[in-house]
């Protein structure tokens, strides 16, 4: 009888024994960390893609308009400060086709442009040219009394912004009216104007950043001289340098990403395919546009 006890004990001891010892492995079990996804950092770099025919001539800008996907291109075609008429627009492809070579033609030396309303704005040596895209013929012109050497363009806000390299200026086309936004630019070119209306520029001192008074801050000093002037975002910006350099920059400072001075390749007024990220180049004396993928 006080065997059988005993045993009966230890059957019933069991399962107080299963729970505790499970119970000991419940506090010994491990969490697992959740996994956390490193980015890999990708150096800055352009890699050659395509390149049109050599049969525009002296190409000097490129502008995109992002909505209909249509590629401008402006030739100078003659003397660049010359009175001659020879100069066109030409529309090329995603892929480097030539579309239509002369699309608007009897230009003297169209350089930047930029798009507002339905307008091609191109600067034409002393005068701000305005194009009808719709009807591909110039619908009016804007002469810039004392103009020295009109360059580049942009547009914000409903008011078109170009900058006169040889005078140090950027005016400001507004309601049919013309006005200086900043003067004493030495050897200003590029201009460019972000999503909130700030607007930057490219002259002898480096990539600058224009206040409401026309006051100027140097974000960059290193890139001196820049012709085309792409804002990527996040204070990151890529500029063209028209002897054959293409840089970008960044609050880190600034990386080369392409030289070809050595093949006499200009890098004049570069657009930019957003989307795609495809910087696209105009070679000026090489006579055709040259596209690379961006990568940073």
């Amino acid at each position: 009888m006080k065997k059988s006890n005993k045993l009966l004990l230890l059957i019933m001891a069991a399962p107080l024994l299963f729970w505790q010892c499970g119970g000991a492995e419940k506090k010994e079990e491990v969490k697992e960390e959740p996994m956390v996804e490193v980015e890999e950092e990708v150096q800055p770099s352009l890699t050659l893609l395509w390149e049109t025919p050599d049969e525009l001539t002296t190409c000097e800008s490129v502008l995109v308009d992002e909505e209909s996907g249509t590629i401008y291109v402006s030739n100078i075609a003659g003397d660049p400060r010359a009175k001659d008429g020879e100069g066109f627009i030409s529309i090329i492809s995603k892929d480097g086709e030539i579309i239509e070579k002369e699309w608007v033609s009897g230009i003297d030396a169209p350089k930047g442009m930029g798009l507002l309303d339905g307008k091609l704005y191109v600067t034409n040596i002393d005068e701000l040219v305005e194009i009808d895209v719709e009807n591909a013929k110039v619908s009016n012109t804007y002469p810039i009394e004392g103009a020295g050497f009109l360059n580049d363009v942009d547009v914000h806000g409903g008011k078109v912004y170009f900058s006169d390299m040889e005078k140090g200026l950027i005016h400001v086309l507004a309601d049919g009216e013309i006005s200086v936004v900043a003067e004493g630019q030495a050897s200003i070119n590029g201009v460019r104007l972000s999503e909130d209306g700030t607007l930057y520029g490219l002259d002898g001192e480096g990539l600058k950043k224009y206040g409401e008074s026309g006051t100027a801050e140097i974000l960059n000093s290193k890139v001196t001289g820049g012709d085309g002037l792409i804002i990527l975002g996040d204070d990151v910006y890529i500029a063209s340098r028209w002897v054959g350099e293409i840089w970008i920059i960044d609050g880190n400072g600034e990386t080369k990403l392409l030289d070809t001075k050595d093949a006499g390749s200009n890098t004049a007024d570069i657009g930019y395919l957003e989307d795609e990220k495809i910087v696209l180049v105009p070679t000026f004396m090489k006579n055709k546009v040259v596209a690379y993928k961006l990568a940073y």
